[in-house]
């Protein structure tokens, strides 16, 4: 019996590394589609390179996307790629738009052409709640996003529906709430405390300059949640499912358990810098995931203060063993 074929998309990133690790465990033959860029960085993919197989393709050409379907003839399709800081999305907003958006609609069509009976994995997120209208979020709260980005999420989101109804094809997306681990980059605010956290133990930074402290999310570990997305598509019919711990904490939380865990006063080493604020911030996000608990049996195994405490110490042994910053992420 062959091995099972997976496609991941945005396989360079946390979520398509900690994916491919996983499928990889469990017997399939992954691929994974990169840009062709002369910046591109494998360190995620460094421990199992040998094991998956890349194809060059990007969202923004559709010729391109046909060209790796047709070379790989997946079964699953996992579509992870997307302009995913949410920050740069004010920066940037018509190529996030091009990406995160109208990026879905090429997936979906190269896939409707050339393997319309595979199964298709869309990566919604929780940013498309944005100015939340009930608290927590589920799979029926209405969108209300604040960002270029949830703004994109929407559309990829609302499209994949549309071509599951249309066409007929198992497509499902997992509306995944902030999730984190070690392999994040270093933009994101959980990294950016955790490698400060570390760095100023290390007396390697002096200080730590963050936006909204009050601001809350719903943070799990991002190993947790690779496994609901591969739940997702071994069910019987394609659904949409939130993805949460179903807690919330601060940034200020945040901090206070990195700096706690190695023993420093974030009083002393942490100041607010307007440039970090959101022009429309999100307040506060929570997901109920109970039906991805019931229905597909997943449930999140890793606490926030577990989480940012291997973070921490990810960072710790990271910089103690001299790796450059930029290749932190």
């Amino acid at each position: 019996m062959s091995a099972r074929r997976a496609l991941i998309t945005g396989i360079t990133g946390q979520d398509g590394s900690y994916l491919a690790e996983l499928l990889l465990e469990k017997g399939y033959e992954v691929h994974g589609m990169v840009r062709r860029s002369s910046s591109e960085t494998f360190q995620r993919l460094e421990a199992f390179r040998d094991d998956i197989v890349l194809h060059t393709g990007d969202l923004l050409d559709q010729r391109s996307l046909v060209d790796v379907l047709r070379a790989c003839e997946p079964e699953e399709i996992y579509n992870l790629a997307a302009m995913s800081f949410v920050a740069a999305s004010w920066s940037q907003p018509v190529l996030t738009a091009e990406f995160t958006g109208t990026g879905v609609t090429r997936m979906l069509e190269a896939m409707r052409d050339t393997c319309p009976e595979a199964r298709f994995y869309q990566a919604s997120s929780s940013e498309m709640f944005g100015q939340v209208l009930e608290v927590p979020q589920r799979e029926s709260t209405p969108f209300y996003p604040r960002s270029p980005y949830g703004v994109a999420k929407a559309y990829g989101h609302f499209i994949t529906v549309n071509y599951r109804e249309s066409y007929d094809l198992f497509a499902c997306s997992g509306i995944l709430f902030n999730h984190e681990s070690p392999r994040r980059g270093l933009e994101f605010v959980t990294r950016k405390v955790t490698h400060a956290a570390a760095a100023i133990k290390l007396g390697l930074q002096e200080d730590l300059a963050l936006g909204n402290l009050n601001a809350e999310r719903d943070w799990g570990y991002a190993k947790d949640y690779v496994e609901a997305m591969w739940l997702m598509l071994q069910r019987d019919a394609p659904e949409d499912y939130v993805v949460a711990t179903g807690a919330s904490h601060s940034v200020r939380e945040l901090v206070k358990i990195a700096f706690d865990h190695v023993a420093l006063d974030p009083e002393r080493y942490v100041r607010i810098d307007e440039r970090f604020l959101r022009p429309a911030e999100v307040e506060q996000l929570i997901g109920d995931s109970a039906k991805a608990r019931a229905e597909l049996g997943w449930q999140p195994r890793t606490t926030f203060d577990d989480l940012v405490r291997l973070m921490v110490d990810a960072d710790l042994e990271m910089l103690k063993r001299g790796v450059p910053q930029k290749q932190a992420g």
